[in-house]
Order: structure tokens, then sequence, then C-alpha cells
């Protein structure tokens, strides 16, 4: 029960911090500059915890250059969905990044040689059915968003893939420290084209996104440390309610029927992979 607690509470920060980069790009910061300004907080602060528990040899690489391949990859992930909140409302964005989970399976056949039955490959196909359906002729947004949000997934999905290959080898610490300064390099090398002055209010909702940002990673790397990983994993679909409602309260836009259907397909498409997983897991037992 506190696994499953803590996962809401870090959904819901997550959830809180794609809100305030959308209204942050809507009053004129751009992402390069939300990315490159949040990297400054959040790696002084990884720095700082590990320091303060002795623990900096943890953030050392044995194998820095797929450190390095992964944070590129990664760099795509969170610059595309920042993106993409511009065109589309986020509750269709939310759902259509859930297409991550279905991309990572059929990543993992393909590059770790994992075993897909019947089951799985019929919730792949149905969850992106639901995800057309969302993008579909009477969707709340612009193509060009969705596409952004699911550039974006993709990166994602290849980001999950490399970890597990390198979970192997390396400490979650170091993948966790290395991403955040791949993007922190990369985007604080494409500052100086990007840079745009902000008004002070803009500063301390940007101090708030990266607070958000370590404490719901925080929490949610705590919460699988509490809580079997597919016991819990389901909850993550807690974020399209949180997203319905800052659309509704911030933006005061209702989603259209298109995403209520498309996002009930993929969130059943997403339980379903989750079930048949832990069904395999017993049965592996």
């Amino acid at each position: 029960m506190q696994g499953i607690a803590l996962m809401l509470i870090a959904i819901g920060l997550l959830s809180g911090m794609d809100a305030i980069a959308k209204i942050l790009m809507q009053g004129g910061m751009p992402a390069v500059q939300i990315l490159a300004l949040r990297s400054l907080i959040i790696i002084p602060l990884l720095l700082t915890v590990f320091a303060v528990r002795g623990k900096l040899g943890s953030l050392r690489p044995t194998r820095p250059l797929w450190h390095l391949c992964r944070g590129l990859i990664g760099f795509v992930a969170p610059l595309s969905f920042f993106l993409g909140i511009q065109f589309v409302p986020l509750t269709d964005a939310v759902t259509v990044s859930f297409s991550a989970i279905f991309l990572i399976t059929i990543l993992s056949i393909i590059f770790l040689g994992e075993q897909v039955g019947v089951h799985r490959w019929a919730s792949i196909l149905t969850g992106f059915i639901g995800v057309m359906v969302v993008i579909g002729p009477k969707g709340g947004g612009d193509l060009l968003g969705y596409a952004l949000i699911l550039t974006g997934s993709l990166a994602y999905a290849i980001l999950f893939i490399c970890g597990r290959y390198l979970s192997e080898t390396e400490s979650v610490s170091s993948l966790v420290f290395s991403f955040n300064l791949t993007v922190g390099v990369m985007s604080l090398s494409l500052l100086p084209f990007f840079w745009q002055p902000q008004p002070l209010e803009q500063y301390g909702l940007l101090l708030c996104l990266a607070l958000f940002a370590v404490s719901g990673h925080h929490l949610m790397t705590l919460a699988v440390s509490l809580a079997e990983a597919s016991l819990i994993a389901p909850f993550e679909y807690t974020a399209v309610l949180w997203a319905l409602a800052f659309d509704l309260l911030i933006w005061q836009i209702a989603p259209p029927m298109s995403t209520t259907i498309g996002a009930t397909i993929v969130i059943g498409s997403g339980l379903y992979i989750v079930y048949r997983e832990r069904i395999n897991e017993t049965q592996a037992a």
C-alpha cells in the first residue's frame, strides 16, 4: 500500500511538471531553455544528495560511450514531448505518450530477444488502434503535435531498452545521472540559439518544474523498491486523470469523445500487458 500511495503521488507530481512546462512555453519560454535551466537545478541537486550519502562513486559509469549514446537518444524524448504539448491538449498528449509501452514491447523483441505471445501482440495492436482513435480526424489538437508526442514516445522506448541492456553492468544511479547530465550538456550547448529573456514569475515556475521532476522520479523509484513493479505500474495511467483535470481547470478544455474512447482502449491494452506479465512471472516462479 505504501508503494501504491507513493506511485500515485509521483504521477501527480510528474503530471504537474508537464502542466507547468506547457504554461511556460505558452508564456514564451522555448523547450530547450526549459531543459537547460532544469538541468542546472537537477544536476547539482543530484550531486549534493549523493555526496551527502557518500555514494558519489555509484554515479561513475563503466561503459561511458553507451551512456553517452543513451543520453543523446533520451534528449529527444523530453524535448519532443514538451514541443508537442504546445499543439495538443494535455489529455491527448498523455494518452498518446502511453504508446511507449507498446513500442518497448516491440523493441524488446528486436533487440533483447524476448518472446512475446499472441496475447501481448493483440494488446499491442489494440493499443495502437486506441492511439489512432485519439489522433483521428476528431482529435483535439494539431497533427504536428501528435507526431512530436509519438517521436518522444519512440525515443523514450529506446531509452528504456538501452537502460535494460546496460543494467547488467551499470547502477541505476549512474544511468539516472548520465541521462540528466547528457540532457543538460545538449540543451546548454543549444541554449545560445534559443535563449529568450523571461519575467521573474516564469523562473519561479521553472524552479517548481525542476522540484516536481526530482521529487516525482525519487518517489517513483522508492515506490518500485517497496512493491512489485507489475503491481504499481497500472497506477501510471492515473496521469490521464491528472491531465484531464489540468485541461479543465487551467485551459477550460473538455476532451472530445474520440479522446475518451481512445484513452480507454490504450489503458485497457496496457493493463492487459501488465496482467500477462504477472502471469508469466508467476509461471516462471
